[in-house]
């Protein structure tokens, strides 16, 4: 079966196909993009899906179509591609979505479809049609993309706990629950400008195939808008398996450690698309959090071990949302006693570095361990065991 003789009805069954694995892209990796938010507890996973299906859907406003370009022209050869070999590409990396997401591993569809991809071109003409400039680009990416994440999320970190570090915790938390709507849309653009193009790509290749792009390569509007509907649409129906993987299993993140990963890898996602780099948003997004999470003190400044049951424990496993509210904590004997959470037990929680001056002036009670700068731990309180 030759590339001109593919009936219509084939032809609509592979943009089909195409754009079933563009939903399945839009389930299983998109919802990388809302992982941190959901984390730190800022929205619901419902409500965040949705935020992040919307920024998806619009990124073709904002970004250029280099991406599609280089995985139309730039992977294999495109006078090579017929109906088989994008048969081919999208079936295999449409099999390992699946599978992948079935076992919540957050693998990258980008490079399902380009391996699929490369895999089908060799199988029909050999390594002489591998483009070896836009592949080896590729494959560089993929190791750059995270570690540039990792670098910009540790830095991001590293840079807001200096700026806020005079801040009260409580004012920071507020203010960084507010600015990861802002980092969380970015990344969302990022994802929908970078990994909606490939499958456009794999589209405009199969028509210039066929002939019905003319005799220069490039996508139609109407490929653009179904392939960014598709992904909007497939973000929108869940991946929750994933979510819970990515932002809970790989480390816990505060709102400030969740924007400043949302903002690294939106950061690296903008530089790839405007280079025309298709790079894995998984691996991006998983370098990012684990650079935020990095920075996170490996020990609690507590003296006693936090109750599981405790009703003062914040979300992010500080001792408490509010100062002044209670804390139940376990000695080393195992008794449980009841305490009271100070400013300075949660200014510590959330990884921020306190100056010895500034951490006295908070009036510590026997829950908190002040920093090794200060002098003399505060002594312990009596309370009476509950």
């Amino acid at each position: 079966m030759d590339a001109a003789e593919v009936s219509l009805p084939v032809l609509i069954g592979l943009v089909v196909i195409a754009l079933a694995f563009d939903f399945l892209n839009g389930f299983h990796d998109a919802a990388n993009s809302v992982a941190t938010i959901v984390s730190t507890r800022v929205l619901r996973p419902q409500h965040a899906v949705a935020w992040a299906a919307f920024f998806n859907f619009i990124a073709f406003l904002v970004f250029g179509l280099h991406v599609a370009q280089t995985l139309g022209t730039g992977i294999v050869e495109a006078q090579i591609v017929d109906a088989r070999v994008v048969f081919g590409a999208l079936t295999g990396s449409i099999i390992w979505n699946l599978v992948t997401w079935f076992f919540g591993i957050p693998s990258s569809s980008s490079h399902a479809l380009i391996g699929g991809l490369l895999g089908a071109g060799l199988a029909k003409g050999g390594l002489g049609i591998v483009v070896w400039s836009g592949l080896s680009k590729t494959a560089a990416a993929i190791v750059l993309s995270p570690l540039l994440g990792f670098l910009l999320a540790l830095a991001l970190v590293l840079a807001v706990s200096w700026l806020f570090v005079r801040r009260t915790p409580f004012a920071v938390d507020l203010w960084f629950r507010i600015f990861q709507f802002v980092s969380a849309s970015l990344y969302s653009l990022g994802h929908g400008g970078n990994d909606a193009q490939k499958t456009m790509g794999i589209i405009a290749v199969l028509l210039y195939s066929q002939g019905l792009l003319g005799g220069e390569f490039h996508v139609p509007l109407w490929v653009v808008l179904t392939c960014q509907a598709a992904m909007g649409l497939g973000t929108f129906a869940g991946g929750w398996r994933i979510v819970k993987t990515m932002g809970m299993s790989i480390t816990r993140l505060t709102p400030v450690q969740g924007f400043c990963a949302e903002t690294g890898g939106a950061a690296t996602l903008f530089l790839a698309t405007y280079l025309g780099v298709p790079v894995s948003t998984t691996h991006t997004i998983t370098g990012a959090i684990v650079g935020a999470g990095s920075t996170r003190r490996g020990r609690q400044p507590h003296r006693g071990r936090l109750d599981p049951h405790d009703p003062g424990r914040g979300p992010d496993g500080s001792c408490g949302v509010r100062a002044g509210r209670p804390v139940y904590l376990r000695n080393s004997s195992g008794r449980r006693r009841r305490s009271v959470c100070s400013s300075t037990s949660v200014l510590m929680s959330t990884s921020l570095p306190v100056s010895a001056s500034r951490a006295s002036s908070l009036k510590p009670n026997s829950t908190a361990v002040m920093s090794s700068s200060s002098s003399t731990p505060p002594r312990p309180s009596r309370t009476r065991p509950r």
